[in-house]
């Protein structure tokens, strides 16, 4: 119908020529409704134009908020995401997962958290280029995007300091995580900074999530160890506390003030506003996706800014001075 070669409009839509007859074959295209047929272009060119996305969890806000932006960022280069859930399980049911992603010969994978070692990821990227979330480790086809998680514990725990509480539990996240870990170093860094001790009675173990929160909040209020401030690991963290101490009859922040991590949009809505650390989330997987497609040598069509990827404490209602605090 446009008059030319079946090789001249398979380069005219792959890019690879810019011909006179351009015209005439998008007309046929429109006109015909054309659709290239993917699974064949694929075994031609060994390239699928799908990208493989390991998350913790379909519900976790955190992974969920990742994924919507590596969805995005890909929409506009024709690769399309193919999403799978390690549930938070072993590093080895994990590593099941990234093969069987593999197994569906996608071009390359991004692994939002979770639990795989970083010696797992360098192994794992010799078959795929693999972009990780939330970790720092590098490869010829890995790469890595961290925000400084420690800082942010540190932040968090100073708004504290700098309201008056010199009594301020911390709820962490899983144990091996490396943000977890990262995160309540900063908390320790505050203390010391300020010139503050740590009651190791205070710091609980969490995972969070909600449940977690909930459960490890109740511990702190059995426990009769006096606190007038929380840190919670993560937003979910801080509603399952949250809602411990409305359930006790505890007024936040009358009584007890509370600062989350992460910024998860339903953090403004709560009531009281959560004071959180803004973690730009949907940014870093929108970069990790770009990263991704770099490693592919994807020339790319979207060169819209993403943003800063800088954490920031956002002040809201669930923080303010101890009481008492001019005795």
């Amino acid at each position: 119908m446009a008059g030319v070669s079946a090789s001249t409009v398979s380069r005219i839509l792959n890019g690879q020529v810019d011909s006179s007859r351009r015209d005439a074959v998008e007309a046929a295209i429109k006109k015909l409704r054309f659709k290239p047929n993917l699974v064949a272009k694929s075994l031609r060119s060994g390239v699928s134009m799908t990208i493989g996305v390991l998350m913790q969890d379909f519900d976790n806000p955190y992974t969920s908020h990742a994924a919507t932006g590596v969805e995005d960022e890909l929409r506009s280069s024709g690769y399309t995401p193919i999403l799978v859930s390690g549930h938070w399980s072993r590093e080895g049911d994990e590593t099941e997962r990234v093969r069987l992603l593999m197994s569906r010969k996608i071009d390359g994978i991004v692994v939002i958290g979770g639990r795989l070692s970083d010696a797992q990821l360098l192994d794992l990227s010799e078959h795929q280029p693999i972009v990780v979330i939330g970790r720092e480790c590098h490869g010829p086809r890995l790469r890595s995007l961290d925000i400084d998680q420690r800082g942010g514990g540190y932040m968090a725990t100073r708004h504290l300091i700098e309201l008056g509480h010199r009594r301020i539990a911390h709820i962490s996240g899983i144990e091996y995580q490396p943000d977890a870990i990262a995160r309540m170093q900063g908390y320790m860094d505050a203390h010391r900074d300020a010139g503050l001790s740590v009651d190791q009675r205070l710091v609980v173990r969490g995972d969070f999530s909600e449940p977690g929160g909930l459960r490890a909040m109740q511990a702190l209020l059995d426990s009769g160890i006096g606190f007038t401030a929380v840190f919670a690991a993560n937003d979910p963290t801080l509603n399952g506390a949250r809602l411990a101490l409305f359930n006790r009859g505890i007024d936040v922040p009358g009584q007890v003030s509370l600062v989350g991590f992460d910024g998860l949009p339903p953090s403004e809505y709560c009531v009281p506003p959560t004071t959180t650390v803004r973690q730009p989330i949907y940014e870093m997987g929108c970069t990790a996706a770009r990263e991704l497609l770099r490693l592919l040598g994807v020339k790319q069509l979207n060169d819209t800014p993403i943003g800063s990827l800088e954490l920031r404490l956002v002040v809201r209602g669930t923080t303010a001075a101890p009481p008492h605090s001019a005795d």
